[in-house]
């Protein structure tokens, strides 16, 4: 009997320590050794004090109380132990035994558990809260959680779709899900429509993986109805800024010649004046550039500032859009009518592009708005007060249009408070150098590239040349050269700039004016086409596949055009 409860106390998990009466170990088992690191032999008969310093059994002996469930360390573990005294059946304390177990590693997996419970939570309220419509399925298609979004998404609620086929949600379609299971691969941009509403929708999904089997598949649904609503938001919101923002200051008019510093120093001083601003140059000058810094230099600055170009408008429609009309005023009018750029203005700046184009009708209507400082709409009997500041270009002699008759010269005269002559580029070409690096970091910013330079024979050449189209004409011809660059290209050479218009004649080929024949426009153009590529074809050594990438053209078209020009 005694060799079987040896047995039994060897192969119990726990460990087992036994006292007599004088404190020595009676009984020491396997676990106790394991635990305390020490064998049975040498221990056996030692008082236990000896062996455990920590122990509590002479106390339990003592006091004949029961000790259980204590925990305390042992070593550099933690143990659990029950202490018990054994009594015989006279009532005498014969000696006193303990079970302790190691819980280190128990109260490790509890801090696991734990954390787990506490990722779990912070995941699931993830889950929950966030705007993707999320729905996961297990390797049998079977859905087993959706969230909010995924059921504002499809209309239907999670208790419609949770436990059914992957297929319940779907208008039309195949399952992405089922896709996905199949395949074990991802997949982007799938469409779909979803719920009883057909909603037309986009599907991202991946496979679960775990220990390298397929354990099911999540997908991330995007609502393409809120992707237009939000997008045409966007662009309404991109219109509204473009017509409302003046995003020029004067740091942004590049020139130290003297005749243009003059037009910038008096420009300064119209913008620190509340007068009427007239500002006459050729066309692309840059006259609405002026317009937007003596808006951000004037006191107006933080109102509105509204850009009109009185060419690209009819009679009509200008004088609706400018003044704004009442419901009901013409055919097709806005139902309620519609508030109009004066009106927008308010408080801020109305600039008017082009203003020698109006009709003599709307000028008279502009005469009236400027003298009594309100507009009334089309349509409409009622005057609304405004405090708009007025800012006029036009790139024509007014008085000369005054003289003619095409213009009302009291109008005139009410514009032209603070004229602002803007030279054109070719009366100050020493500045073409500063507005070439200006304009090159400009339209490296717009397009991402990272033009670093231009050639100085190309340079010499840009600053040689008479510039009709001036500033606009310039910003056009370097932006045609650096589309023209390769991405690896970083220098701007004569090869990349196009044919420029009074170089006309210097070239060998037909389409000049000679002898006062005037060629059709298209024979100018194949003319410069023609040139274009065989400078192009020259200077990459006749390459026709490098000349075709630097063109951005196919090579088969640029076959088709050495053909056609004989090249």
């Amino acid at each position: 009997m005694l060799k079987e409860l040896e047995i039994i106390f060897d192969s119990t998990h726990d460990a087992i320590i036994a006292v007599d009466a004088d404190s020595r170990i009676t009984l020491f088992n396997k676990s106790a050794e394991k635990l305390t690191r020490q064998s049975a032999d040498e221990v056996l008969g030692r008082p236990i004090g000896e062996v455990i310093s920590t122990t509590r059994l002479p106390v339990v002996l003592r006091t004949g109380k029961p000790e259980i469930d204590w925990k305390h360390p042992l070593g550099d573990i933690n143990i659990v132990t029950s202490r018990m005294p054994m009594v015989d059946s006279d009532g005498t304390i014969i000696g006193a035994f303990a079970v302790f177990r190691d819980v280190t590693s128990m109260v490790e997996l509890a801090e696991e558990i734990t954390n787990l419970r506490e990722m779990r939570i912070m995941w699931e309220a993830i889950f929950h809260s966030t705007q993707d419509a999320i729905s996961v399925v297990d390797e049998h298609g079977v859905h087993v959680s959706v969230n909010p979004a995924y059921t504002r998404v499809t209309g239907l609620a999670a208790d419609e779709i949770i436990g059914q086929p992957c297929t319940v949600d779907i208008a039309e379609g195949e399952s992405i899900h089922m896709r996905v299971l199949t395949t074990k691969q991802p997949i982007h941009g799938a469409r779909l429509r979803v719920g009883p509403q057909a909603k037309d929708v986009l599907v991202d999904a991946a496979p679960i993986i775990v220990k390298g089997e397929v354990k099911g598949s999540v997908g991330v649904l995007k609502d393409l109805s809120e992707i237009r609503r939000l997008t045409s938001e966007l662009r309404q919101a991109q219109q509204i800024i473009r017509k409302l923002e003046a995003k020029y200051s004067f740091d942004d008019l590049i020139g130290r010649q003297a005749n243009f510093l003059h037009a910038v120093e008096k420009a300064r001083v119209a913008a620190s004046a509340p007068a009427t601003v007239l500002l006459c140059g050729e066309s692309g000058t840059g006259k609405e550039m002026f317009a937007h810094a003596i808006h951000n230099a004037s006191d107006r600055a933080a109102g509105r500032f509204v850009r009109v170009n009185c060419a690209s408008l009819t009679e009509g429609v200008l004088e609706s859009e400018l003044f704004g009309y009442e419901d009901g005023a013409f055919t097709g009018a806005r139902k309620g009518g519609r508030i109009g750029l004066f009106e927008e203005a308010d408080n801020g700046t109305i600039f008017l592009d082009e203003v020698g184009l109006m009709s003599l009708d709307t000028q008279a209507k502009l005469l009236g708005v400027l003298q009594e400082r309100e507009v009334r709409r089309v349509g409409g009997t009622k005057n609304r007060p405004i405090d708009v500041r007025v800012i006029a270009a036009t790139n024509f002699d007014l008085l000369e249009a005054v003289h003619e008759g095409a213009f009302r010269e009291d109008l005139y005269y009410r514009l032209n408070v603070i004229p602002v002559v803007i030279p054109p580029l070719r009366e100050h070409p020493e500045d073409i150098p500063l507005l070439i690096d200006h304009l090159i970091a400009r339209i490296n910013r717009e397009y991402g590239r990272a033009v670093a330079a231009i050639s100085p024979p190309a340079r010499r050449r840009l600053t040689r040349y008479s510039w009709p189209g001036n500033i606009r004409e310039l910003e056009n011809v370097l932006r045609r050269a650096i589309i023209s660059l390769s991405l690896y290209e970083s220098v701007i050479s004569e090869v990349h700039l196009p044919q420029l218009a009074d170089e006309c004649d210097e070239m060998p080929v037909v389409g000049c004016v000679e002898d006062g024949e005037i060629p059709p426009l298209a024979t100018v153009v194949e003319t410069a086409e023609a040139a274009h590529i065989t400078r192009t074809l020259q200077a990459l050594g006749g390459s026709r596949t490098r000349c075709a990438e630097q063109l951005g053209i196919s090579l088969r078209t640029l076959q088709y055009k050495l053909k056609r020009y004989g090249i």
